[in-house]
């Protein structure tokens, strides 16, 4: 039975390879101290935390995220090592909350291998801290127990480690952090904040929702840890409403009891108001149900469409979490059950010791076995929904070559989000996750040209790598173009060099430019002279609240600003006014999309570091750098690409640049 512990509270463990998971609902860094028998931190060498995750028997998470998996093997702790205490803290300068009363109380439970819970703890109370100590595992008599801290500190992560004993907290903390914000770039933003309202209708079985419990692990006496693959990656229910990662919990097909595949996902939770959804195709006796397009709440299809490809991939990333928490399970008790029967000299004569290898190895392969069943048959699932959901997408959210697009007609809404790529893990790359980003963007974009970049672009020849990053530059500026109304989305370039004359030959043929792309340091001045001005003037009126003051000439619409070959061309005071607008710009509808090779551009040194952190890194070719918000997995970005011969980029500016000349614009 789960203890739900307050404050000073504690709870005996009783095994000691333990998950501590963390769900705070707003990305947070999580870390770790080890304390001797007086709760002293001996060195920085016993700090766990994004810039440093490993310790011997403690891992920590390497980015800031709203959810966390915190390994813990207590028997594999240093000499001395009496104390674990697992810190939280608000990551700084990236523009997010800057203190925990702003945010949802953090819940943090502690869970076995199998994904049971031993004890949970929610941080209820906290105001102005931005830091706090969540709680700490500690030894007592040979015995491990956990204790509900809570103890928040204003003064942020360098206070918390002062109080720890930490030298020099200040410059540890600096350190920490920005370990936090280099890994910016690379993170998926999450989706809006969800509600427990919001879960997604059961359609397998015809009845009222019922939200299935995880089966029983299978027995395996005379070990007392409970086997992680004998239930397969799931979604168990949780006693709060911002779900943890589900390392390794029940499957979401229910209990494998060979019955119909659940595709109603009930930990999914939206944001939206419940709408109904689309009913399911009733299923034959004996067929498992059949997957529904628009299978998540909201107030039209295309939001139930956003959250159900949101849902699809937190499945997917849970669902993976727990097949490779369940391998690591099989891999250290092989390790533990060899190193027990060969400590014993008498194993080591005859023919024990290799019936103990053979014995401990045959554990490990059933166990993995298991592991990967359980992993499948959500791959499975997850494929079949991933089957009717692409088809049944809106324009905004289709790749390129889905025929939607060959009808498409610019629309009179600005639609939630837009695709602009797909996702992947290796253990199946062909079931592929859309990749939306909502609408209007809340950050620009680097298409990183560099060859360095990427394991792809290594192979590649350096000219064609730059055409082709430039290609997807154009083609994201396309799709832009394409899902706002006319006239309220405007592209800007800046090629400084004329270099990228053919990948922009679609935008300036059709006319849908604001003007010709930029070129000289005249040119680069000139628009970063009239986008700064813009971002100046719409401030100074929202701050007014005087939108009627703006100048009659002023395009109030949304800007894209797409730089070519950065930092070519760019004199100091251009770069000041660049990261001007990537700081201040969307909030006032001015945004970024660069194309440059990162190493070219950090010959710059540190004072392109905030432009850089404050992008998204994408790239034109497959590469494996993007992180979810919720395990952290390496996602593997695929970009998307137009079909050979088609001609769908240059039949979809015209069709925007007609609609433009129909509203006068």
């Amino acid at each position: 039975m789960t203890a739900e512990l307050v404050r000073g509270q504690n709870h005996t463990l009783p095994q000691t390879r333990l998950e501590i998971r963390v769900s705070a609902g707003t990305p947070v860094v999580a870390g770790a101290t080890l304390g001797d028998e007086r709760g002293t931190v001996r060195g920085i060498e016993w700090i766990a935390h994004p810039g440093s995750p490993q310790l011997p028997g403690l891992e920590v998470s390497q980015q800031a995220a709203a959810d966390h998996r915190l390994a813990v093997d207590l028997e594999a702790l240093p000499a001395g090592a009496h104390r674990v205490t697992v810190l939280l803290a608000l990551p700084v300068g990236v523009g997010g909350p800057v203190r925990f009363g702003a945010v949802p109380a953090p819940f943090v439970a502690v869970t076995g291998l199998d994904g049971t819970e031993i004890a949970t703890f929610t941080l209820t109370g906290l105001d102005a801290e931005s830091a706090v100590s969540a709680l700490e595992l500690y030894r007592r008599q040979d015995a491990w127990k956990v204790r509900a801290v809570g103890q928040g500190y204003a003064g942020g992560l360098a206070e918390m480690l002062a109080d720890q004993g930490v030298t020099d907290p200040a410059g540890l903390a600096g350190s920490i952090q920005e370990a936090v914000t280099r890994g910016l770039a690379r993170s998926v933003a999450p989706p809006p904040p969800r509600t427990p309202e919001g879960d997604r209708v059961r359609h397998a079985t015809g009845s009222a929702d019922h939200r299935p419990t995880a089966p029983p692990p299978a027995p395996e006496p005379p070990e007392p840890l409970a086997d992680p693959a004998a239930t397969g990656p799931a979604h168990t229910t949780q006693p709060h409403t911002a779900p943890g990662p589900a390392a390794a919990g029940a499957s979401a097909a229910g209990p494998s009891t060979g019955g119909p595949i659940n595709y109603a996902h009930p930990r999914r939770q939206h944001a939206a108001p419940p709408s109904p959804p689309p009913a399911a195709p009733p299923a034959q006796p004996g067929q498992p149900a059949q997957p529904v397009a628009g299978d998540a709440t909201g107030w039209s299809m295309d939001e139930r469409l956003y959250n159900q490809i949101w849902g699809m991939f937190e499945d997917l990333a849970r669902a993976v979490a727990a097949y490779r928490s369940a391998v690591d399970f099989a891999e250290s008790r092989m390790d533990q059950e060899l190193d027990r029967a060969l400590s014993d000299p008498r194993n080591r004569i005859g023919g024990a010791g290799d019936r103990a290898r053979e014995a401990a190895r045959a554990k490990r392969d059933e166990l993995a076995s298991r592991a990967r069943e359980a992993l499948d048959r959500d791959l499975a699932q997850l494929a079949a929904e991933a089957a009717v959901v692409e088809p049944a997408l809106p324009a905004a959210y289709a790749g390129w070559g889905n025929p939607v697009w060959h009808a498409h007609r610019v629309p009179m809404e600005i639609p939630m989000a837009l695709r602009i790529g797909d996702l992947h893990l290796p253990e199946r790359t062909d079931l592929r996750i859309p990749l939306l980003v909502r609408l209007p963007l809340e950050r620009g974009m680097w298409v990183d040209s560099g060859r360095t970049a990427s394991e792809a672009a290594t192979l590649m020849d350096t000219d064609r790598l730059r055409r082709l990053a430039m290609e997807t530059a154009v083609a994201h500026a396309a799709r832009l173009l394409a899902v706002y109304p006319p006239g309220e989305f405007a592209v800007h370039v800046i090629d400084p060099a004329g270099s990228a004359a053919g990948p922009l030959a679609p935008l300036v043929e059709s006319g849908v430019l604001a003007g010709p792309p930029a070129a000289g340091p005249g040119g680069v001045a000139s628009v970063l002279a009239h986008l700064t001005r813009r971002v100046d003037l719409v401030q100074m009126a929202v701050r007014a609240r005087a939108a009627d003051s703006l100048p009659p000439d002023l395009d109030t619409g949304e800007q894209l600003l797409v730089v070519n070959d950065f930092p070519h061309g760019f004199d100091d005071r251009a770069v000041t006014q660049l990261r001007y607008l990537a700081d201040e710009g969307p909030a006032v509808g001015v945004h970024l999309l660069m194309v440059a090779d990162r190493e070219e551009a950090s010959a710059y040194g540190p004072v392109l570091d905030p432009l850089w952190r404050s992008l998204l890194r994408i790239t034109p070719v497959a590469d494996s750098h993007l992180a979810d918000p919720w395990v952290g997995h390496a996602w593997t970005y695929e970009p998307l690409t137009i079909p050979p011969g088609s001609q769908v980029l240059e039949q979809v500016l015209t069709a925007v640049a007609a609609a433009r000349r129909a509203a006068g614009r």
